[in-house]
């Protein structure tokens, strides 16, 4: 390779390292609640209004359970998780709204707005089972996951772009093959585990904070285990492919966690 392809090749990616270096070292980093060294692309006030954009946005567009037991059981189990959080969620305004869909799911955004759907609720089938959940999704929002995830992925684009434009020389397959390979090797080694990281940093938070709140951490066994089974068949793809632990892994995990979660909850209980 002669002098001038070899600059091709080099100047665009060093460009593109040089570029991201600074993203990061520009960045707000902080040590989340799981003790985690983390960079982070929003302030806090740009998540929060990031947030509320987008609940706002879910609940025009949802029908909205407003009333009635299954109404107070959500709201409910948000109050109490909400005041076992720590200091990363002190300034958050804390909402829910329960949409009435057959979604099995939950979730919460930056700032503390949390929807539920009602889909979720007969997995859930306990208020220690909907604090499981809760608690999980309200931690992506106290551990700033969101936030965290941005940086990387503006990351990963930036190191494309400057692999790409080292592929001038080349033939459009030639550089469709190379970039196909490159996108690969960033999904697999790098956005997919970062993905299973922060479930399982989520999953461990949110098991002390429903401990903190009263719920007993044992029953988040349970939980995922009827999880499991309600999505038993849905094609989830191998672990290695998925941005989540798989059950069995979760459930594992959930389990070493119980043992120091349970003094929180014998606290909470006055035990």
């Amino acid at each position: 390779m002669n002098q001038r392809r070899l600059l091709i090749r080099i100047i665009p990616i060093a460009i593109a390292a040089l570029v991201v270096f600074f993203q990061y070292a520009s960045s707000e980093k902080v040590t989340n609640e799981a003790g985690r060294s983390a960079r982070l692309a929003l302030s806090p006030e740009e998540e929060k209004a990031l947030g509320l954009q987008s609940y706002q946005q879910v609940l025009q567009e949802s029908r909205l359970v407003e009333s009635g037991p299954e109404y107070e059981l959500v709201k409910r189990v948000a109050q109490r998780l909400a005041g076992a959080t720590g200091p990363a969620a002190k300034t958050f305004d804390w909402r829910v709204s329960l949409v009435d869909s057959p979604q099995i799911n939950a979730f919460c955004l930056p700032g503390g707005k949390i929807v539920v759907y009602t889909g979720i609720l007969p997995v859930a089938k306990t208020e220690a089972g909907l604090a499981t959940v809760m608690g999980h999704e309200m931690a992506h929002a106290t551990l700033r996951h969101g936030s965290e995830r941005l940086l990387q992925q503006k990351a990963t684009q930036t190191l494309m772009t400057g692999a790409q434009a080292s592929l001038g020389d080349m033939s459009y397959e030639q550089q469709r093959a190379v970039m196909v390979a490159i996108g690969a090797g960033a999904k697999y080694g790098v956005q997919l585990p970062f993905g299973r990281e922060h479930e399982s940093e989520a999953d461990k938070i949110g098991l002390f904070y429903m401990a903190r709140a009263g719920y007993d951490p044992r029953e988040s066994v349970a939980f995922w285990q009827r999880m499991s089974e309600a999505t038993a068949g849905s094609g989830k793809p191998p672990e290695f492919m998925s941005t989540h632990p798989s059950d069995s892994t979760r459930i594992a995990q959930l389990k070493e966690l119980i043992p120091q979660a349970l003094p929180e909850y014998e606290r909470a209980l006055g035990r």
